[in-house]
């Protein structure tokens, strides 16, 4: 069995990069480690990094050196045909590739682009690549202004022709296709190419398709005037400014690029104003022709205004530079997030990663690996589609995890605040986010208020609690997204990013409450390290618990890392390991040990011990040689929050470790805690990871 695949495409522009980056997350979480290698490459510009490696390897954060990735440019190619030394040319991608596949479990392979579309050589590159690597291919090929028929038959011929040179296809990708050709083109691949292939039909996404004003720049050699920060902007459409502004207004469409010749004041300012209008559509960008730049006055006024719209300047004619913009073709670069998220959430809706994958892996690791977990962590996630309710709807760090989220498509969100706030903070922070796949809700707005209100009533009336009191509790977030969730409006709910840990789980444990067996909410974190994922508890909630409440904490730890496909090894952490240590500290976690023992037999449970001896197996095995944890330990549990806290934050800071979470353990519904510290990776993987406890783990 091979240890690599070659993606191939079988024309120009097919959205080969959205297979690529799906792919690739996918085969992430199944292999630890997985290369990524590029036979010829285009020639890039001086200083530059080839797109498709730096997008890759940054956003997968693979440890690769750029030149290791590559064998050569095209000019390098074309130069070696031309010198008939066509062999040579094989026999540096071969050794290429080979030092990588010492390096990798299995490593994708990427072929050309069809950038030169009168190359005709091209196509038969890919196959004599993949024949002499010896690894098996995806063949793909665009839908766009074709026929089910002319796909079909494209598809067809590109596979007979890798198949009659001994190269196994294992599946054919028609990307970009007509939404209303979906059914009919599966059928017509099954009917013309048979079950001996996956067949794989994506349909065209806009978000993919339109070009971001960066791309657009740096065709036409732009020279950005304002807005540099927001290149990422998509245009999905343009036109011209020519005639009087009354007129153009009416012409403008949502995310539309404005060309005009930089003397127009007029067009230039009311563009402006239309954007922030709300009854105009948003603009994308302006672009400014002739090489004309506006008058001082006009360049002042625009600089005093806070814009998110890049304004570039280029040299051509409006003909010529409108000419050039609808025939740009869009490419996915690295510090393009949405794109990236958006490809592979669409990759991974229309390809099954099971039949497409597993076939090509001979064996599985027996470790989890930081990838592995966040992989499987989405794929769970998006079983069963939560809604998850964020109450600092317009923090920053929200909005731009909630973009993330929306261009996954793995969960629903309600975002609590008030819409035009939350929309104009989405604007200025140049976010590419849908808000029709965003619910946005004002407590005192929303129309379960005065349900919330009574039910809250009801709730804590024997606490004293008059209607009063519960329409003010109503208006605050966190307990008007507790209660959606009480009332099952939501299935769970994240904050913390503003508010404190005390504000956002108090109105949990007042009406959430616990379940049935639980005494104890503590909290956990999953600690991403270089190779493994460990769960550390309790670093968020309980301050000294004792032996019993530490006891409980380790089994909630085990219950939960087992649910997360962690296999859990406990070790109760103390400052001394076996029986060397005295004193109340480690007598608790020794009396904390036996407890888990007696009720939970079947748990692997180590304690007390060091944490050296916890993880490192040479030191773990010299202390306790007999242990079935020692050294080997996947649940760490820290005597007391002071221990706990400060250590996974020096394990996260020291290593550079993914913290996610805290995740809390023993609510009846999922609500957990960000730090106020949190980063949108922090928000991200948290609203993950409740989405898949309100699956009901």
């Amino acid at each position: 069995m091979s240890k690599a695949v070659y993606i191939a495409t079988i024309e120009p522009n097919s959205g080969k990069s959205i297979v690529v980056l799906g792919l690739m997350r996918m085969l992430l979480g199944k292999v630890a480690k997985v290369g990524y290698f590029r036979p010829i490459i285009d020639d890039p510009r001086l200083g530059e990094i080839d797109n498709h490696i730096q997008t890759v390897t940054t956003y997968f954060e693979l440890d690769v050196n750029f030149k290791n990735v590559y064998a050569y440019t095209r000019s390098e190619v074309l130069q070696k045909y031309n010198q008939g030394k066509s062999a040579d040319i094989i026999n540096g991608i071969i050794e290429k590739y080979k030092s990588l596949e010492e390096k990798f479990d299995f490593i994708l392979v990427e072929g050309t682009d069809f950038s030169d579309e009168g190359n005709i050589i091209e196509f038969d590159i890919n196959v004599v690549i993949a024949k002499n690597l010896g690894i098996p291919s995806i063949l793909v090929a665009s839908g766009i202004q074709k026929t089910k028929e002319e796909i079909t038959a494209n598809l067809k011929l590109a596979y007979d022709t890798f198949n009659s040179k001994d190269v196994e296809v294992i599946a054919v990708i028609a990307n970009k296709v007509n939404k209303e050709q979906l059914s009919e083109l599966k059928i017509k691949l099954v009917e013309d190419l048979g079950s001996s292939v996956e067949k794989i039909v994506i349909p065209q996404i806009d978000a993919l398709i339109n070009p971001t004003i960066r791309e657009i720049c740096d065709l036409l050699d732009g020279r950005v005037l304002f807005g540099k920060e927001f290149l990422n902007n998509q245009a999905g459409s343009f036109g011209v400014g020519a005639m009087q502004l009354r007129n153009y207004l009416t012409h403008l469409k949502e995310n539309s690029l404005v060309i005009t010749p930089g003397d127009r004041a007029d067009i230039i300012l009311g563009a402006l104003q239309a954007h922030i209008s709300d009854n105009y559509p948003k603009i994308s960008g302006i672009i400014l022709t002739g090489g004309i730049m506006p008058e001082q006055p006009i360049l002042k006024l625009i600089e005093g205004v806070s814009l998110a719209v890049p304004i570039i300047s280029v040299l051509q004619g409006t003909f010529s530079i409108t000419n050039k913009i609808g025939a740009i073709k869009s490419r996915i670069y690295a510090d393009n997030l949405h794109k990236i998220e958006t490809s592979i959430s669409t990759f991974e809706h229309y390809a099954n990663a099971d039949r497409l994958i597993d076939p090509l892996i001979t064996f599985r690791s027996d470790s989890i690996t930081p990838s592995m977990f966040q992989y499987n962590l989405l794929k769970r996630a998006l079983l069963h589609k939560k809604h998850i309710v964020l109450p600092e709807g317009s923090d920053e760090r929200i909005l731009r995890a909630t973009q993330r989220l929306v261009a996954s498509d793995v969960v629903d969100i309600t975002l609590i605040g008030d819409a035009k706030k939350i929309k104009s903070k989405a604007t200025q922070l140049d976010l590419q986010l849908d808000f029709k796949k965003v619910n946005i809700v004002l407590p005192i707005h929303s129309p379960h208020y005065e349900d919330y209100v009574q039910t809250f009533y009801e709730l804590r009336k024997h606490k004293n609690v008059n209607m009063d009191m519960a329409r003010d509790m109503m208006a605050d977030v966190s307990y008007f997204g507790t209660m959606m969730i009480y009332k099952g409006h939501a299935d769970g709910m994240v904050s913390g990013a503003v508010h404190t840990t005390q504000h956002t789980i108090r109105p949990a444990l007042q009406f959430i409450k616990t379940k049935p067996e639980v005494k104890v909410v503590s909290s956990i974190f999953f600690m991403c390290l270089e190779d493994r994922v460990s769960v550390f508890g309790d670093c968020a909630i309980n301050p000294n618990p004792n032996a019993e409440e530490l006891a409980e904490i380790a089994i909630s730890s085990a219950k939960s890392a087992k649910a997360f496909g962690i296999d859990p090894k406990i070790a109760m952490l103390s400052y001394s390991s076996g029986t060397s240590g005295k004193g109340e500290d480690v007598e608790t976690v020794r009396k904390a040990t036996a407890i888990v023992k007696e009720t939970h037999p079947e748990l692997k449970i180590e304690g007390p011990i060091q944490y050296d001896a916890a993880v490192d197996l040479k030191i773990g095995k010299s202390k306790l040689p007999y242990s079935e944890v020692a050294g080997k330990a996947s649940v760490l549990i820290f005597p007391d929050l002071n221990t706990g806290n400060n250590t996974y934050k020096a394990v996260q800071r020291e290593t550079g470790a993914l913290a996610i979470g805290p995740m809390l353990q023993g609510l009846n519904k999922p609500v957990n805690d960000l730090s106020r510290g949190c980063t949108v990776d922090d928000v991200y993987n948290t609203v993950i990871i409740t989405a898949i406890q309100a699956q009901g783990l």
